[in-house]
């Protein structure tokens, strides 16, 4: 796993010994920051990344010119590999890792609300997507912690099919990639 593009491109990110993740292909990243492009992120932007695992998807923004960005992760061996590839790539100052259940805290608001959000829980947390469930308790939640006319990127199985509204996020765009889908919502005006 590794950062592709921007001013850190090609610095490898280090990965925990037991394969805990579901690391992002490069291919599906570089599609995924092609998408985001269009909708002028994440360059200049406040960025969370949810279940960030070792911060691939975060640190992959801030080297594309995200202003900050929010990590959160509640595994304690993950967040330490998290923590060393921060420093590894020289965001500490643009980082701020919270080690929290994102399910319970959402993207915590530090200075302002978020352009893009990040959500990457496991996949048997994705398989439930109705209004009451965990994955939909906090799309309505990130409706609220996202700006105006913010981005939330979920990435999930193919399978999932996410509804079309959570709260103020509507879908706009959904792709997939062999196994997975990534579900873009953007949140729509009141």
């Amino acid at each position: 796993m590794r950062i592709i593009a921007g001013a850190k491109r090609g610095m490898k990110l280090f990965s925990p010994k037991a394969q805990v993740s579901r690391p992002i292909t490069d291919r599906v990243k570089e599609s995924l920051f092609s998408i985001l492009f269009k909708y002028g992120l994440p360059s200049g932007k406040m960025v969370a990344d949810l279940f960030c695992g070792v911060g691939s998807l975060g640190l992959e923004a801030l080297s594309r010119g995200a202003k900050s960005v929010i990590f959160v992760e509640q595994d304690p061996k993950v967040s330490a590999v998290l923590k060393k590839n921060i420093e590894k790539a020289g965001f500490v100052k643009e980082s701020k890792v919270i080690r929290a259940d994102a399910f319970k805290i959402g993207a915590p608001i530090d200075e302002q609300k978020y352009d893009l959000i990040f959500v990457d829980p496991p996949y048997a947390c994705t398989e439930d997507v109705g209004q009451d469930s965990p994955l939909g308790g906090l799309l309505k939640v990130l409706s609220e912690q996202v700006s105006p006319g913010g981005i939330v990127v979920v990435r999930a199985n193919r399978r999932t099919e996410l509804l079309d509204r959570y709260g103020r996020l509507q879908i706009i765009e959904r792709r997939q990639w062999g196994t997975m889908a990534v579900t873009i919502l953007k949140q729509a005006s009141r």
